[in-house]
């Protein structure tokens, strides 16, 4: 199976937007990315990840989010790919990126992200298989904490502890959206002392879909198309977390089987 076979329509925003404009577009098409271009050509990407990383930074605090640019939170490091390209070598690179970009010279003719090779690819082997280990919050944590630990860890949604239990799942939307509405609820001078007293039971999502360790990986790619989540919590026998998989277990799970 080739790239073009798989590539969907990308969504595309100009670098000149504002980053309120992108969250509205991806909320609007249920998105984690855009395509940023530049007079119509491929500019980079802007994610749920790079605006959380753009409206917690410091530097900024006292703007609102509707006048911050979308080309500060742009990345312009984009791979391109393409369209006969096998789709067995476009997994070994979506271990690297969040999105590949099809093109054909200068014309963009789709993307292909974590979401549209899931759909393509079967999976064999069980969760426990493919599992990383998880990466937790605490409930009582700062949201500017965990923002932090996302950004360092290269993670893109924590399980949430109290008392040993999980209780939710905050994920990089969650903090994205929680900090937008901060800045627009805050006046400048207040945001710097006031950020803080955000936390993570503030924003999480309290109902969290589980797999067990046995669970079928292919019933487990299953569950997350039809759902439509990132990633999710792995639980034993006894309920206890003990992993978490993501789109990216898949893939690099693939890889390493070959």
């Amino acid at each position: 199976m080739l790239v073009k076979e798989i590539m969907s329509t990308p969504v595309t925003i100009d670098k000149s937007e504002r980053i309120t404009h992108a969250l509205d577009i991806m909320e609007k098409h249920d998105l984690r990315r855009l395509l940023v271009t530049n007079d119509g050509k491929l500019g980079g990407t802007i994610t749920m990840r790079q605006i959380a990383r753009v409206l917690g930074t410091r530097q900024r605090l006292g703007m609102p989010a509707s006048s911050i640019h979308v080309t500060t939170a742009t990345s312009d490091s984009v791979i391109k790919v393409d369209p006969d390209m096998k789709i067995e070598d476009a997994v070994f690179l979506l271990q690297k990126t969040s999105v590949l970009v099809v093109t054909e010279g200068e014309e963009i003719l789709g993307w292909v992200r974590p979401k549209d090779m899931l759909k393509a690819i079967r999976m064999t082997g069980m969760a426990a298989d493919a599992m990383r280990t998880p990466l937790t919050a605490n409930s009582s944590d700062r949201l500017v904490h965990v923002r932090r630990v996302m950004l360092d860890q290269d993670v893109g949604r924590f399980p949430v502890m109290e008392g040993g239990k999980m209780v939710g799942i905050v994920s990089e939307r969650d903090v994205a959206k929680s900090l937008r509405a901060f800045r627009d609820m805050v006046q400048g001078g207040q945001q710097d002392p006031r950020i803080k007293n955000i936390i993570v039971s503030d924003v999480m999502s309290r109902d969290v879909k589980s797999l067990q360790i046995d669970t079928p990986l292919e019933e487990a790619r299953k569950i997350m198309l039809e759902e439509d989540l990132g990633g999710m919590p792995v639980l034993n026998q006894k309920n206890e977390l003990v992993g978490m998989l993501t789109r990216r277990c898949f893939f690099d799970y693939l890889v390493k089987s070959r």
